[in-house]
């Protein structure tokens, strides 16, 4: 990340506060608009820019202006960050976004099967549908997301709406690329959601609906992409098994989201919507064919619902319309290899740890291992049962010692140290909910406290008593907002300490030319002990203390002179002027 930009004020409005990082646009930066009393905060990105020629520069800006005019139409969406300005400064082109308070979607998906609330149906429609309502406006627009995953979704605060950020990847339906999508520009995290015809320059607007489909699955088994099977024949991937429970319908829907072949995929976002607002509509058991059944009871895993749905006696239009009789069979008998060869687990046993996590997740730790410990030994999910009592028990106990370390922290008004607990506490919902009220409090602390010593800082520096000052500045606990203040104020009051301390010496050796040896001293004394000059200054205070006394001494000598003396009082006051002359010659 580029530090150094920390606490450079762009546009001498803008001043940027933190660093979110590099992506495909180039570097992104979280800073304060300081045009408003509030100092509301706004998202920087600074463009990437490989070269300062101005033949590259002109193409560059030229590029500038085009996606900043395509980001102005796209933040009219309410869902969308509004584009606020752009601007180019020092051969370097920044755009200015809204910014959008609230998390990431990565921080809801469940961190495994077993880890972490998986979503249930109704809530993976509502993403669903929220999400599509967004790509199929950026699709009636004429462009493409291309790089739609969980971290580029964010739940705001306010409404819980989700918000799709970072169109630095954002190409046009109608643009013709050709060549394929360099490995290097792609960032880790978009692997797994970037469907094939991406990576060959092909991409379409239902690849935002692939990508979609891939988070989708993710919430409903606690798989990222990159962790599912996929069909060596095929190509498809394998993500409907016993342990996840879902019905046909939206299985159906969500496989045809990714399928491999964008062709064969929902073509638009507003087809999908159709297809789910039917699929709400729908009552019945949806019906298969005769050759359906038959891959069921080859696959081993034919069930009375499959006999439901063949005695039905038609069918389902919805299934029907969505072409997928052949991707449905595929999946089943990948399922049915699966159950055989590896003996899954039954239903009601992976319920049962699904429902003990949730318990876990919730803060009831005995109820949940009460249910972990009713699985049966016979059960091939008993040894990792076991596997996870011990675990939870473990992190339970750690999480509670963490949040009692962190509640005494704030009671002792160390609230730097409540914030360094907070990312150690483990992945329990329960715990995490109560370090983080500990947090908000904290924090509000830290503030009160920042803003005191600030204060106390300022009053001394504008009294020159810059030491004093910096030593408030380092009482400001590390987590502060005002910490790229705080590094600005201290580069600038050690400097004009260093100055003062320069100045001070200089006033001592000018009042030592002069004879006055008392105010060379009283100078000296007024430099602080962590200033370049310090050495020497000390080297020169002995010098003129010494001055000062032998001073002193003759004017004493001077004083007694009037008074008659035998010839060795006389010589000896002689060869002490001589001692004091060769000193001030020195």
């Amino acid at each position: 990340m580029n530090q150094h930009m920390i606490g450079k004020v762009l546009q001498a409005r803008y001043q940027i506060v933190q660093s979110l990082g590099a992506g495909v646009f180039g570097q992104t930066y979280v800073a304060v608009d300081r045009d408003y009393p509030e100092n509301p905060k706004c998202v920087i990105k600074q463009l990437k820019s490989n070269s300062f020629q101005p033949s590259y520069l002109d193409t560059l800006r030229l590029c500038f202006l085009t996606e900043t005019a395509t980001l102005h139409l796209l933040g009219s969406h309410p869902q969308i960050p509004k584009l606020i300005t752009c601007f180019e400064e020092h051969e370097r082109f920044y755009l200015v976004q809204e910014f959008v308070e609230g998390h990431s979607l990565t921080a809801e998906l469940p961190i495994n099967q077993y880890w972490g609330c998986l979503w249930n149906e109704s809530e993976v429609v509502e993403l669903l549908e929220d999400i599509l309502g967004i790509l199929e406006f950026i699709h009636s627009q004429g462009f493409i997301h291309c790089d739609v995953k969980p971290e580029n979704l964010i739940r705001r605060t306010i409404d819980g709406k989700l918000v799709l950020i970072d169109f630095g990847s954002i190409q046009s339906v109608d643009l013709g690329l050709d060549g394929e999508l360099p490995i290097y520009r792609i960032p880790v995290t978009s692997l797994g959601y970037i469907p094939p015809e991406q990576f060959i320059g092909q991409t379409q607007p239902n690849s935002d609906i692939y990508a979609l489909g891939m988070i989708a699955i993710q919430a409903l088994t606690g798989l990222e992409p990159l962790q599912l099977k996929v069909d060596t024949d095929t190509n498809e991937i394998i993500w409907r098994s016993q342990d996840t429970p879902v019905n046909d319908y939206l299985a159906a829907v969500l496989s045809q989201m990714i399928r491999y072949d964008f062709q064969d995929r929902f073509q638009s976002a507003t087809e999908v919507l159709r297809v789910l607002k039917q699929m709400a509509s729908e009552t019945r058991i949806p019906p298969i064919s005769k050759t359906q059944y038959d891959a069921y009871q080859k696959a081993g895993v034919a069930s009375d619902h499959a006999s439901q749905h063949l005695m039905s006696g038609k069918a389902s239009p919805l299934l029907t319309s969505m072409k997928l009789g052949l991707a449905a069979n595929s999946l089943l008998m990948g399922l049915g290899v699966y159950s055989l060869v590896n003996n899954s687990p039954a239903y009601s046993e992976t319920e049962t740890l699904y429902k003990a996590t949730e318990k876990y997740q919730a803060g009831d730790l005995q109820k949940a291992l009460a249910l972990a410990k009713s699985i049966p030994h016979h059960s091939n999910i008993y040894p990792e049962a076991q596997a996870i009592i011990e675990e939870w028990q473990h992190q339970w106990q750690f999480a509670a010692e963490q949040y009692f370390i962190a509640e005494q922290a704030l009671d002792e008004g160390r609230w730097s140290d409540v914030l360094s607990i907070a990312p150690q506490v483990p992945d329990i919902l329960y715990w995490q909910s109560k370090v983080d009220k500990l947090v908000q409090q904290a924090q509000v602390n830290l503030e009160v406290q920042t803003q005191d010593l600030l204060a106390k800082a300022y009053e001394k520096a504008i009294a020159r008593e810059f030491s004093t000052a910096i030593e408030y500045l380092r009482q400001i606990p590390q987590g502060s907002s005002a910490g790229a203040l705080v590094q600005q104020k201290l580069a600038e009051y050690n400097q004009k300490r260093q100055i003062r301390a320069a100045y001070f010496l200089h006033n001592a050796n000018k009042k030592a030319s002069m004879g006055d040896f008392n105010g060379a001293v009283q100078f000296l004394r007024k430099i602080p002990q962590d200033t370049s000059v310090y050495a020497q200054a000390q080297e020169k205070l002995n010098e003129y203390t010494q001055k000062q006394r032998l001073k002193s001494q003759s004017q004493n000598i001077a004083l007694n002179s009037f008074v008659p003396t035998n010839s060795t009082t006389r010589i000896e006051n002689f060869q002490i002027e001589n001692h004091l002359q060769e000193v001030n010659i020195r």
